[in-house]
């Protein structure tokens, strides 16, 4: 039966393990000397070799004839380790064992002695998975174990590892491998397994493993299954990735801010059947070798991502300023992690592509900034001949003055134009209207007589005086004609509203409170028509005077006249009728004003009503 490349050549020994010797000598170096601890905690990203070393260190402390600390795997407890027949070295998975019974029944085998090698051994992956019930329940016996016991666990996430746990353990830490390190791998099997990879081909699929060794033994074993050579055209047709030439070909059009250009290779590519994320990766990518290339022409070699050969580099970062690649480098970032919560990830890049030619699309400063770094590249570009310094420019001559020409006189107008017409005298002034008689004198301690249903006026200033004895009511003016006109004055046309009997205190009251309960059960729009209107309630009649014809129409539909009988037959106990009218509202008598007046400070403590 065919097995994956990455369980054939997993390494049997330590001097096999790829790129991580500061672990492999130092545990080699404990197996030679027999000063292995009892608890090892193997931490590292996927694919650095964490179980790998696990099951050599198993076979090396278990090893019959070891040499210099590795497993000789000739002798029977190495082979029977290797093909899993002792049942002494045992491999869990915390993932579907972390409940504390597992954990219990794991504690209590592990007190018997091993049945066929020295040292039992118990490798336990992804340990950050078990419960903190099984934790507990492993502290003790992995701080006290047996002497024929050892506790290996493996994590790729050590901050969810209990910190008791950590304490108990030796920590092994692993390193991502280098991408030349995983390409000589590569090469090495691909060559044992007669398959035909490519200098250029294992050096892209060492990129693409990031790190993991494992990964790229599996990006090999798929490319190879689909025959011939492997190269880097292959590995990027069978994989589905936008390769280096098209990556490079995307970023001359980003360069040239031609955006027709980038946007049909961008189709080309997601017509083929590419990643829209992957593309954009790649180009970021890109964009990190030249920025660094740029900012760290001689350090900055050993950080490139060795996808791109020195010519390709130099080629594309000609004329990029390290702001605009810096630029290039935070819009690719910024749409490559918006990509995962994008409803179309195909319209994202395409506005990204877009901004990346044209910077002034962003509406901020890197638009303006922009604008001025394309003034000096273009000022830069220009012969040195027409690049004259403003200071060397000769001053402009100054302009002989011009000497001063006299208006010429007035023409005579044409005959045919008609002489102004001569200003008319402005009409005279009519005479002001004759002030109203002010009203008699009242005594110092009383308050003006103001009604409840009319706007305030001015106070006429009182005089001192000596505290009189309570006069005599005032009687009632006499009524003015509304057709007779004042004294000195033209006359005045009659209100439109009818005669009708003035008002009482009651119902003026009656009147406020019916407006109030209205008002609660309208829109603003009509509250502001029927606050500056004023009102009667006599009866089971209730009168509204507003002051012109406009708001007596807006009044005039079935929602106000409803809220307003609504709110009087709440007041008064009876159905009511509401009346509109134009005009004001028939003044009150001193009586009725007084008992307003009285009415109105009865509802205060502070104040009192002579």
């Amino acid at each position: 039966m065919y097995q994956a490349l990455y369980r054939k050549w997993r390494p049997k020994t330590f001097a096999d393990v790829t790129g991580q010797s500061h672990i492999t000598e130092t545990l080699q170096k404990q197996v030679a000397e027999g000063r292995t601890s009892h608890a090892y905690l193997f931490t590292g990203t996927r694919g650095t070799g964490k179980t790998t070393c696990a099951k050599i260190l198993a076979k090396a402390v278990n090893c019959e004839a070891p040499e210099n600390g590795n497993p000789c795997c000739r002798c029977p407890s190495c082979l029977g380790i290797e093909n899993g027949s002792f049942l002494d070295v045992l491999e869990l998975d915390a993932a579907s064992n972390n409940g504390v019974d597992q954990v219990r029944a794991l504690r209590d085998e592990a007190v018997y002695a091993p049945a066929n090698v020295k040292k039992r051994v118990y490798i336990i992956d992804e340990v950050h998975m078990l419960s903190i019930s099984a934790f507990n329940a492993l502290l003790k016996i992995l701080e006290e174990p047996p002497e024929h016991l050892i506790f290996i666990l493996a994590t790729t996430e050590l901050h969810k590892v209990p910190a008791t746990i950590l304490s108990r353990c030796q920590r092994f830490s692993f390193k991502r491998i280098l991408p030349e390190d995983i390409a000589a791998r590569l090469r090495y099997v691909a060559r044992e397994e007669n398959i035909d990879l490519t200098a250029d081909g294992a050096e892209l699929l060492s990129r693409l493993a990031d790190g993991a060794l494992r990964d790229g033994l599996s990006l090999l074993d798929q490319c190879a299954a689909a025959g011939g050579t492997v190269d880097s055209a292959a590995v990027l047709e069978v994989l589905g990735l936008a390769g280096n030439l098209q990556t490079a070909k995307l970023m001359e059009h980003i360069k040239g801010r031609d955006a027709r250009s980038a946007l049909l290779l961008l189709d080309e590519l997601y017509a083929g059947g590419k990643d829209v994320s992957a593309i954009l990766g790649e180009l970021s990518t890109l964009t990190r070798d030249l920025l660094l290339r740029r900012t760290a022409p001689e350090g900055g070699a050993a950080l490139l991502s060795g996808g791109y050969d020195s010519a390709v580099l130099d080629r594309l970062g000609k004329d990029l300023s390290a702001n605009r690649l810096l630029f290039l480098a935070t819009q690719l970032q910024q749409t490559t992690a918006n990509l995962y919560a994008s409803a179309n990830r195909r319209t994202d890049a395409e506005l990204c592509l877009l901004r990346l030619c044209d910077e002034g699309l962003c509406g901020d400063v890197t638009a303006l900034t922009a604008r001025m770094t394309r003034l000096e590249e273009r000022m830069a570009a220009l012969p040195a001949a027409l690049r004259v310094q403003a200071s060397d420019a000769p001053a402009p001559a100054p302009k002989p003055e011009q000497p001063v020409r006299k208006a010429p006189p007035p023409m005579d107008p044409p005959p045919w134009e008609e002489p102004p017409l001569p200003e008319e005298p402005p009409l005279p002034e009519e005479p002001p209207l004759p002030e109203e008689p002010p009203l008699p004198e009242e005594p110092p301690e009383r308050f003006r007589d103001i009604p409840w249903d009319e706007p305030p006026r001015k106070a006429a200033p009182v005089r001192p005086q000596p505290s009189p004895p309570v006069p005599e009511p005032i009687p009632a003016p006499a009524p003015v004609s509304p057709e007779m006109p004042k004294a000195g004055g033209p006359a005045i046309p009659a209100e439109t509203a009818p005669a009708a009997a003035a008002p009482s205190a009651a119902g003026a009251a009656v009147w406020r409170e019916v407006s109030e309960g209205a008002k609660g059960a309208l829109p603003p729009m009509y509250r502001a028509f029927l606050d500056v209107c004023r009102g009667t309630v006599e009866g089971s009649v209730i009168t509204v005077f507003a002051p012109d014809d406009m708001t007596r129409g807006r009044l005039d539909n079935e929602r106000v006249l409803s809220a307003l009988r609504d709110s009087g037959a709440s007041l008064t106990g009876e159905p009511v009728t509401v009346r509109l009218v134009v005009g004001e509202p028939p003044k009150s008598s001193p009586e009725d004003l007084r008992k307003n007046l009285i009415q109105f400070g009865s509802q205060f403590d502070a104040i009192t009503i002579k």
